[in-house]
């Protein structure tokens, strides 16, 4: 396409004077109107401190498009971050973002007739939402991630988030000190960008690398370096050539590209949370993809990232270390090489001219690695038949296997509040049920409990079962996403107090001490309860959601509304 080519028809002619008129008013020009329109997603916020600074991303961003002959028109959509409804029932609300935001690109992609997208955003569930977005509208779409913030440092330490979050749920307990935590909130966040350690956002940050959908060694660059203005400039400037060259996200994401994302995943120890984001991405393109392919590569593919919550360092460490193309260069012979990227090179050429020199302290090597296997388990047996996802790399070694009777709770604050008050004892696991995507509903995370069992420092003799999720932060010996979910009937609804419960990582079970005669005859006596929300997006969210094993989103592929033809 040449610069000078209209973009498409709608913006072609007498017949489409009402379409340039409205952006004439904005001081585009027929010039202008006649390049490639591209629509410029930004999450900017002033409410989270991962999107605080992409109105200067985004200008960078449509200083490349400019440059290369194409016309930007940015427009808004919300973010949210998920550490400001810790503790309140409005976490729940987290997940269900990925469908409402990716409904808002798409509509707003549509009606204005867009010839490409960029698409810029930082956090745990804003990243996964747009990628939906992208594959849904299958336009030329290229993702600018807002990067890690910077550690904060206190008396000498580095500190980040979860150090914060693990004290506050201690509080009360008198293992945290209240004067100490009101003097390290002010240094634990010191700018912009995603806290720096392997949570959910800088996961899916790399990730989106990893897929493929932005720039080679761009999702790790600190949010507030100029390097991430550069980063921005020349993904403007790439999706100008990305619409030229006519490439779809359905070039990009392809099965093969997100089993490359996945073995990435694993070999950072990435947070839980990505396999419902790999498992929605790969629906939303109607690739067949599941539960097994995790627990496959996790078999095979070593944990080699020693970054906080798996290790010590920070996610800029990593970016120093070598980022994400030195991680690729570790795996390459395991990954899919010829996958095409956004920037209009295989994953082998990108792996061939990144020349960085690797630090070992932060990366290591596959044939000596941080852990022989990957960072995430996928369990089954009677208590999850479908499955359910733990981090091995964040819980000890002596709680891989471990056995023990069942305390149980009807949401996360009802185990908070049992965990503080001294009712969990060693050699207890913590049964959270209800929180799962129809339960909570939204499949909150379950981070209070998770938080106060390692801040009371339960997390070498405690364990704790769940239908919910879990925080990217959050470390210990944790099971969620367990399937069939309690509201649903699964077998964690039926679970008793007293019940013996049986983890065994290595051997990928998850199991209570039940006959089937026993268990058909608690399912007898199950009723489902009342619905915890019964009006607004979580009600449809509820209604409409797959399970955890297939993404827990609202796969708009296989829902039946009732009027689908035959």
């Amino acid at each position: 396409m040449r610069a000078d080519e209209p973009n498409n028809q709608y913006f072609k002619g007498a017949e489409s004077s009402h379409r340039r008129a409205i952006y004439k008013a904005m001081g585009y020009t027929d010039e202008d109107l006649s390049k490639p329109s591209i629509g410029v997603v930004n999450t900017w916020s002033e409410a989270s401190p991962g999107h605080a600074h992409l109105r200067q991303i985004a200008e960078q961003v449509k200083a490349g498009i400019w440059q290369n002959g194409g016309t930007p028109f940015e427009f808004g959509t919300f973010a949210t971050c998920g550490n400001i409804a810790i503790g309140t029932e409005n976490l729940k609300y987290e997940l269900v973002i990925r469908d409402v935001l990716a409904a808002s690109i798409e509509i707003m992609a549509r009606v204005h007739l867009f010839d490409g997208l960029v698409l810029l955003s930082s956090c745990d569930n804003i990243i996964p939402g747009e990628i939906m977005a992208a594959e849904r509208l299958n336009i030329p779409s290229i993702i600018v991630t807002g990067g890690p913030m910077y550690p904060g440092r206190y008396k000498g330490e580095t500190l980040v988030m979860p150090d914060i979050n693990e004290a506050v749920a201690a509080l009360g307990t008198g293992k945290a000190c209240e004067e100490d935590i009101l003097a390290r909130e002010d240094y634990v966040c010191p700018g912009p960008g995603a806290c720096p350690v392997l949570g959910t956002a800088n996961t899916m940050q790399i990730l989106t690398e990893a897929l493929g959908m932005s720039l080679s060694g761009s999702s790790t660059a600190p949010a507030q370096s100029s390097e991430r203005l550069r980063i921005a400039k020349r993904s403007g400037r790439r999706i100008v050539d990305l619409i030229r060259e006519k490439r779809k996200p359905s070039e990009i994401i392809t099965e093969n590209s997100l089993r490359n994302a996945t073995m990435v995943d694993i070999a950072i120890g990435g947070s839980t949370n990505a396999i419902l984001h790999i498992l929605t991405f790969a629906n939303e393109l109607g690739i067949d993809f599941n539960f097994e392919i995790f627990d496959e590569y996790s078999r095979k593919i070593p944990c080699i990232c020693n970054v906080k919550p798996n290790g010590e360092y920070t996610v800029v460490d990593l970016h120093c270390a070598g980022g994400v193309p030195a991680i690729m260069k570790e795996l390459r012979s395991s990954l899919y090489l010829d996958c095409i990227t956004v920037d209009g090179k295989t994953l082998k050429e990108n792996l061939s001219s990144s020349r960085q020199e690797v630090d070992r302290k932060v990366i290591y090597a596959v044939k000596s690695p941080l852990n022989k296997e990957g960072g995430l388990a996928i369990l089954k047996g009677n208590l999850a038949p479908n499955g359910s996802i733990t981090r091995t790399t964040a819980m000890s070694k002596n709680m891989l296997t471990f056995r023990g009777p069942a305390r149980v709770f009807h949401g996360d604050r009802e185990a908070y509040e049992a965990l503080k008050e001294g009712k969990i004892h060693e050699g207890d696991i913590i049964v959270v049920r209800y929180e799962g995507p129809k339960g909570a509903p939204g499949m909150k995370e379950v981070m209070l409990s998770c938080d106060a069992l390692v801040a009371l420092g339960l997390e070498e003799s405690v364990a704790l079962v769940t239908d919910g999720r879990f925080s990217g932060f959050n470390r210990g010996p944790i099971i969620g996403h367990i399937s069939p979910e309690a509201m649903e009937g699964g077998p964690i609804a039926l679970l008793k107090d007293g019940d013996i419960i049986d983890i065994n990582v290595p051997e990928r079970k998850l199991s209570v001490d039940l006959s089937v005669e026993e268990m058909k005859k608690r399912h007898k006596n199950w009723s489902s309860p009342e619905p915890k929300v019964k009006d607004g997006i979580l009600k449809i969210y509820a209604k409409l959601a797959s399970p955890p094993e297939k993404g827990a989103a609202i796969n708009t592929r296989e829902i039946n509304l009732g009027f689908d033809s035959e």
